[in-house]
């Protein structure tokens, strides 16, 4: 691994707790990238509770896992409420959004396909 794409070299070689690698805030969204190449990237979230990401789309698959609290994750106008340990895959180009139904940590992988 390229120690230049992992800021403050997380995780090369350690192993670490993921959910203590972001902490909530009050009122916000907080996020830090563990990996970000130009094919890919993981990064992790914490929203606070009633936060979230308004109805976007990305030209990449993306996998979110959540790693503790509950979110709504709507996909394509479906909405799927979520817990510790679930995942789902955001498929390239179709709308989706997120909010936090209590506060929520979750790792976003995301794929970059050519």
């Amino acid at each position: 691994m390229d120690i230049e794409n992992n800021p403050g070299n997380v995780l090369i070689a350690e192993s670490a707790q993921i959910a203590a690698l972001v902490d909530y805030q009050s009122g916000t969204v907080v996020s830090r990238t563990i990996i970000g190449r130009n094919e890919g990237s993981v990064t992790l979230f914490a929203f606070d509770r009633g936060q979230g990401l308004s109805e976007h789309t990305a030209p990449f698959d993306a996998l979110a896992y959540i790693i503790d609290g509950e979110a709504d994750i709507t996909i394509g106008g479906r909405s799927i409420r979520m817990g510790e340990g679930e995942a789902v895959i955001m498929p390239a180009n179709r709308p989706h959004a997120l909010e936090a139904v209590e506060r929520f940590k979750m790792m976003l992988v995301m794929i970059k396909g050519s």
